[in-house]
């Protein structure tokens, strides 16, 4: 797997404030979360949404898959 720390990459981190680098974290985290609840409703279809984000939470909380 190709490296994503590019000096490109690192230069534009080091340019971004603290407030940026903390929103740019808050979005990857949120959007981590949105993908693995789009993957357990597919993989059973038959829970509710309730189901899913529970399962989400469990997931995030103690990091397993």
């Amino acid at each position: 797997m190709a490296s994503i720390l590019t000096p490109e990459y690192i230069a534009t981190l080091r340019r971004m404030t603290g407030a940026q680098k903390l929103r740019t974290a808050f979005q990857l985290y949120w959007s981590a979360r949105r993908l693995k609840a789009a993957r357990l409703r597919q993989q059973h279809p038959d829970w509710s949404e309730e189901q899913v984000q529970q399962r989400v939470k469990e997931i995030f909380m103690y990091a397993v898959t």
